[in-house]
């Protein structure tokens, strides 16, 4: 058998490996949250001065301002200086390529609210390593207000934890949904969703991003959020600080096949009753 001194060397390079990734989170940690709130800084510069805003149509009702090619552009040079073999995948440019670690970025995700002047709206920021998001953030700048979390540490709000609602019934519950679907244009809708669901719960809101959403179910202030037709970045980070909190998401069937393209996320305690409302629409 060998002798405890023998495994000494192992065990050095496994405590060493383990304290050494420790490191590399914590400093990623700290480069997304400077990144992100520079982010918001920049789109609020954008924001005071909305009257004379550069505005693209991407569709006929899918817009995109010179702020979100700005606040990304920012984030894909500040990433790409600090981590040159990192990948990047943004909502206007694209998906550069790189290894292991993926940033994955909305600029403005809430554009249209953005543009009208209304305060819901997010720089939105995962961070995935080998396929799996390890660290998120989500930076709404008018009302100072940044949801954080690290897989397997919990979520924040400015700092301080949350959690979802402990409300199990949907009479009590509050939802907030999204209209992405009639928008671009898609086939299926939100309307037969959202007309079974309403008389079920106490009320619904719309507040134009997903991050933001997400980051309500979060903390408590929503039960729920549902939608269709969304996009990795609308929903990589929120998913992330939903989970950390103790919350659910799946799509409408309470799996991931049909991710993104349907989104139901909840506390968990009504996760159930969504779906069996959601079950009679789609006729299952």
């Amino acid at each position: 058998m060998p002798s405890i001194g023998s495994y000494i060397p192992l065990l050095s390079r496994c405590c060493g490996d383990v304290e050494h990734t420790r490191m590399e989170t914590s400093e990623l940690k700290r480069f997304l949250r400077d990144i992100i709130a520079e982010a918001g800084r920049i789109s609020l510069a954008y924001r005071a001065r909305l009257d004379g805003l550069v505005v693209h149509h991407k569709l006929e009702k899918d817009l995109v301002t010179e702020a979100d090619v700005a606040v990304e552009q920012f984030l894909v040079d500040a990433i790409r200086k600090r981590y040159p073999d990192h990948a990047i995948l943004g909502e206007e440019g694209g998906e550069q390529q790189g290894v292991a670690f993926r940033w994955v970025i909305d600029p403005i995700d809430g554009t249209t609210s953005f543009i009208h002047g209304h305060p819901f709206y997010s720089v939105s920021i995962a961070v995935e390593h080998d396929g799996r998001t390890i660290l998120a953030a989500v930076n709404a700048p008018v009302l100072d207000e940044l949801f954080e979390a690290q897989m397997g540490s919990g979520a924040t709000l400015n700092g301080k934890p949350v959690r979802v609602s402990r409300r199990s019934s949907l009479a009590d519950s509050v939802l907030a949904t999204g209209f992405a679907c009639i928008r671009r244009g898609s086939a299926e809708t939100n309307l037969p969703y959202f007309n079974r669901l309403l008389p079920a719960i106490r009320d619904v809101r719309r507040h134009g991003s997903a991050a933001v959403d997400l980051g309500y179910v979060a903390c408590g202030r929503l039960e729920g959020f549902w939608e269709l037709d969304l996009k990795i970045y609308d929903a990589a980070a929120g998913f992330l600080i939903l989970t950390e909190a103790g919350g659910r998401y799946s799509d409408f069937g309470g799996g991931t096949a049909n991710l993104y393209d349907q989104i139901l996320a909840t506390n968990g305690l009504i996760h159930e009753q969504v779906m069996d409302i959601f079950g009679q629409v789609a006729g299952r």
